[in-house]
């Protein structure tokens, strides 16, 4: 074997074992990722009760219940409202009207469990995402 074909041999195997590498990391850094979608997003995919994922949108105004340690409220985009239940404190500024980011899972019967809760005092800090479903829907307040 020539000089030169030794070279592209190992090149080759060099290249390969590259892409394996960079296969197995994302292979692995799909199951650790949490995506981001708001309401009318996750009731549409069909795959949403197989992983954790985070929930954004706007707390609706009167949808607040406590019970003890427990909190159910819902959380809307404007298009679609999902009620969501959280068993924890709620950060302080956690309000109904409000910007919020849950992260959890969705059940079969469309009820979304909270393991945490995430408040934001105003839609500046929130996801471009959710910030643009809002402005679609006219739900969007301006920053004062």
């Amino acid at each position: 074997m020539s000089r030169r074909r030794q070279r592209l041999v190992w090149l080759g195997v060099g290249l390969g074992a590259v892409f394996a590498a960079g296969a197995l990391v994302l292979s692995a850094l799909d199951d650790s990722l949490t995506f981001f979608y708001g309401p009318a997003d996750l009731v549409e995919r069909p795959d949403a009760f197989s992983r954790r994922v985070r929930l954004g949108g706007l707390v609706e105004p009167g949808s607040l219940v406590r019970e003890g340690a427990a909190v159910r409220f819902t959380v809307t985009d404007g298009q679609v409202s999902l009620p969501v239940t959280f068993s924890g404190v709620l950060p302080d500024l956690f309000r109904e009207g409000q910007g919020v980011v849950a992260e959890g899972r969705l059940s079969q019967d469309g009820h979304f469990a909270a393991e945490t809760v995430l408040a934001k005092h105003d839609e500046n800090y929130m996801p471009r995402e959710v910030a643009e479903v809002l402005k679609q829907n006219g739900e969007w307040r301006a920053a004062r």
